[in-house]
């Protein structure tokens, strides 16, 4: 029989350290379930959208045929897909080239002696060519013209040759400067003190009130032709328009008077006008003329013009848009049903623009894709409003088709009137910044010749031709050589610019 001899104090004392190592073990393994306890709540919380909570509707509101009308509502359309990321592919590698339309300044060096011994003999092995992106600062120049005066021997009467086109008499710019210029302030939105800094660096010191004096003798020789646009405005079938606010400077009141701007505009010509006021009467006596469509915001000032029987409303579908786009923060689930079925009406509008269709061809368009949507849209309206809060601002957009909804579909029947009014209201970007620049106008006179230069200048933006071309065009055909041209008024339009570029 073997007898084991333990060590007694030896086991007590391993065992005492192992017992520590356990314990300290067991302490990091709580830190760490804490710590990842720590990531899992911060990754649940950048996962969780914040959502207002919509408003809820109670079932027991909708009883009898209310809730039957509200279970069959239809489904709205789907929205359109995005179209799926193509993948990127490595593009090849060099530059692009610069536009070959450019003028080319060429530059040719030969060399004359070796660069090595100094030897002269040299023969061609090969040429380097180098093409960078030049420009050259515009020229201010003097025009000087001479004309002799001769006397005839045979009459003994005199002869002075006339001078080339000038704007206007004892002019002190030539057309093409003129030109310059009200692009600079008109169509660039540049500041006349700014454009007046730029002429001095260049040593041509200009008074601020001569400049002033160019831009109104621009409009003076413009305002036959913005005025040949309105006629023709209101003898078309339809027009649209929209307005915005303008400071302008009035004697005898302490502060600004806050004015108003108004665009008239169809696809090919635009008519700026100032009224002191946003009044009713002024629209009315302008459109007293006009028989057709007009497409404008709903606004009050606009019902005595439908009134009088000659003026269809046409609205704008837009601000519809927008309406159920802020309902959403509300009422995420049925506003965005309610903004597919506009949505589903935009896709198909822009289908019919990408394929150019127009006329009839547009108009079977909207009857085909856009017409069977707005049945599902009115029934949809008809189902849901019942069931809204008067405070919720669904209700506002709901109502807003439903009280406007023979103005609001009206492009559906006439393929001329746009899906909206935000071409017109793209224009008032231009007079924003323009606005932003000269904070008001000097006076009311003032006023009406910023809009005709700016009416001008949108029109050539509208037809599609060079606003500096146009207006050195015009002056030479408006100004001292008017009898010459004998050019009447609708000859001179930038649609009739356009027509001999055409040509």
């Amino acid at each position: 029989m073997v007898v084991v001899e333990l060590d007694i104090e030896a086991l007590r004392a391993e065992n005492a350290a192992l017992r520590v190592q356990l314990s300290g073990l067991i302490e990091q393994i709580a830190q760490l379930n804490e710590r990842v306890a720590e990531l899992l709540a911060v990754a649940q919380r950048k996962q969780r959208k914040p959502t207002t909570p919509a408003v809820a509707i109670a079932p027991i509101a909708l009883e009898g045929a209310a809730k039957i009308a509200f279970d069959a509502r239809p489904s709205p359309p789907p929205l359109p897909e995005k179209p799926p990321k193509t993948p990127r592919t490595s593009k090849p590698s060099g530059r692009k080239p610069l536009p070959t339309h450019l003028p080319v300044e060429e530059h040719v060096f030969r060399p004359s002696q070796c660069a090595q011994c100094g030897g002269t003999q040299l023969d061609v092995v090969d040429e380097v060519v180098e093409e960078k992106l030049h420009v050259v600062k515009e020229h201010q120049r003097r025009r000087v013209v001479k004309r002799t005066t001769c006397r005839c021997r045979t009459c003994l009467a005199r002869t002075t040759p006339a001078s080339l086109p000038a704007p206007y008499d004892r002019s002190k710019v030539t057309c093409d400067w003129l030109a310059w210029f009200i692009h600079q302030k008109f169509g660039l939105l540049a500041p006349i003190d700014r454009i007046r800094r730029d002429l001095a660096e260049r040593g041509i010191p200009l008074a601020m009130g001569t400049l002033v004096n160019f831009v109104e003798r621009a409009a003076d020789l413009l305002a036959p032709v913005d005025g040949a646009h309105w006629k023709q405005l209101l003898a078309g079938s339809w027009m649209a328009t929209d307005g915005t606010g303008l400071k302008v400077l009035v004697p005898g009141l302490p502060a600004a008077h806050d004015g108003y701007l108004e665009l008239y505009r169809d696809d090919t010509r635009a008519v700026f006008q100032y009224e002191p006021t946003k009044a009713s009467p002024e629209v009315v006596a302008k459109l007293t003329s006009f028989v057709g469509t007009l497409t404008a915001d709903a606004e009050h000032r606009f019902n005595a013009v439908y009134k009088t029987g000659r003026v269809i409303e046409a609205g704008c579908n837009a601000h519809g848009r927008r309406k159920y786009r802020d309902a959403e923060a509300t009422q995420p689930i049925l506003a965005t049903e309610g903004g597919a079925f506009i949505a589903a009406m935009y896709v198909a509008e822009d289908d019919a623009r990408k394929r150019g269709l127009v006329g009839d061809d547009l108009l079977a368009h909207r009857q085909l894709h856009i017409l069977p949507v707005l049945g599902d849209f009115a029934t949809w309206i008809a189902a849901v409003e019942p069931t809204l809060l008067p405070s919720d601002p669904l209700r506002t957009a709901v109502a807003y088709y439903k009280n406007h909804w023979a103005a609001l579909t009206r492009f559906v029947d006439d393929p001329d009137v746009p899906i909206d009014n935000s071409p017109t209201e793209r224009e008032f970007q231009n007079v924003a910044k323009l606005r932003l620049n000269m904070l008001f106008a000097g006076s009311t006179e003032g006023a009406h010749r910023a809009c005709v230069l700016l009416g001008i200048i949108a029109t050539c933006r509208a037809v599609g031709v060079p606003c500096q071309a146009y207006l050195t065009w015009a002056f030479e055909r408006l100004g001292t050589h008017r009898d010459q041209f004998g050019l009447a008024v609708e000859q001179l339009t930038p649609a009739a610019f356009k027509a001999t570029l055409a040509g």
